[in-house]
C-alpha cells in the first residue's frame, strides 16, 4: 500500500523524484500546493478509504513525502 500512496503523490506533483527522494520539501519547491494536497486527500479516501481532513493538520505535517507516508498510514 505505501507504494501505491506514494504513486498517487507522485502523479499528483506530476513529479517521479518523490518516491525516491522522500525527504524532499513538497511545498517549497512548488511541486505540492494546497489545491494539489486537497486532490491528494479526495483520490487517498476513494482508492484506499483513507481519510484525513485538511482542517486536522498543519503543513508541517505533510511537508515531505515521508511525512504524508507516515500519516496516511496512521489512518490505516
Amino acid at each position: 500500500m505505501e507504494d501505491k500512496i506514494l504513486e498517487l503523490l507522485a502523479e499528483i506533483c506530476e513529479d517521479d523524484s518523490v518516491i525516491q527522494d522522500q525527504d524532499q520539501e513538497l511545498f517549497e519547491s512548488g511541486m505540492l500546493d494546497s489545491l494539489g494536497f486537497a486532490e491528494f486527500l479526495v483520490e487517498l479516501e476513494e482508492q484506499f478509504g483513507i481519510v484525513i481532513a485538511p482542517s486536522e493538520v498543519e503543513r508541517t505535517d505533510i511537508d515531505t513525502p515521508a511525512r504524508i507516508l507516515a500519516l496516511a498510514m496512521e489512518k490505516v
